[in-house]
């Protein structure tokens, strides 16, 4: 362990204060980096389980995908033809002379390739974490969330997910109440204090 770790580790704890660029056109609140990272992990697991996929490199990649953002920051789809990002080189600077700046230039370039089911597994969870906070600030009555949901996600199911497990889980998604997991506790927790009496 060398002090550079502990640098990249307070770093990445820095992720929790960098919003996401689509905040400047929703209304609701939209999750960090460092929370998108985290459900997108999750959502790779499941694929990667699904998919057969070898899913410790799979995590390893959805915990790395979005770190230079800590340095860049984000951008939209709309800040791409005026911003220039330099990612490569912020994920240089981080991973620098830390124990992981071997195997995470690596698995950053395979990322980036989209060439093994791998890197496809983790931009499929990337884009269902987008999909998933959608749906979330849709209920929440937010205009710009419903518009997008209706307009453009339904081209990313058609041209960008990668795997079966991604599109069946897309269409899921966009039949699923975001408040669906809670309902269920509540009838359950209801119908067994009623058996109890």
């Amino acid at each position: 362990m060398t002090k550079r770790d502990i640098d990249f580790l307070f770093e990445i704890g820095a992720l929790r204060k960098v919003d996401r660029a689509w905040q400047q056109i929703l209304t609701g609140k939209v999750a960090n980096i460092a929370e998108h990272i985290f459900r997108t992990t999750v959502i790779a697991w499941i694929i990667a389980d699904r998919e057969k996929a070898d899913v410790g490199k799979v995590l390893k990649i959805c915990l790395i995908h979005d770190m230079a953002e800590s340095r860049t920051g984000d951008i939209a789809f709309m800040h791409r033809d005026y911003v220039v990002r330099n990612e490569e080189l912020a994920e240089q600077h981080i991973f620098e002379d830390t124990v992981l700046e071997k195997e995470s230039k690596l698995l950053l370039k395979e990322y980036m390739e989209r060439k093994t089911l791998e890197a496809k597994i983790v931009k499929d969870a990337d884009n269902l974490d987008v999909d998933l906070e959608l749906r979330e600030l849709a209920k929440m009555g937010d205009p710009a969330a419903m518009q997008m949901q209706n307009d453009h996600r339904p081209i990313v199911r058609a041209k960008k997910l990668y795997t079966k497990t991604a599109k069946k889980m897309w269409d899921e998604i966009q039949k699923t109440k975001p408040d669906h997991w809670h309902q269920s506790l509540s009838d359950r927790w209801l119908k067994n204090k009623k058996g109890a009496r």
